[in-house]
């Protein structure tokens, strides 16, 4: 798997876990607690795959490197 990827699919995995929770918690006391575990667990995994697909992946190839300019001549 890429590295570069999980950098965001975690992060943003973890951010939803958190918000489901809280909101679950606050607002939404009616929720059952078998009900409420299982939004969490399929708001996570839905976002962590949404997050896989749109944030870039790592080419195989490394990029180019910068461009050297020629020396200039100097005249005298």
């Amino acid at each position: 798997m890429e590295k570069r990827r999980f950098k965001f699919v975690i992060p943003s995995m973890v951010i939803v876990a958190v918000g489901a929770i809280l909101m679950l918690r606050n607002y939404f006391p009616e929720v059952s607690t078998r009900d409420g575990v299982l939004l969490v667990v399929i708001a996570t995994i839905f976002s962590g795959f949404i997050a896989y697909i749109l944030f870039p992946h790592d080419n195989e190839e490394k990029p180019d490197p910068k461009p050297v300019e020629p020396k200039k001549k100097s005249f005298k």
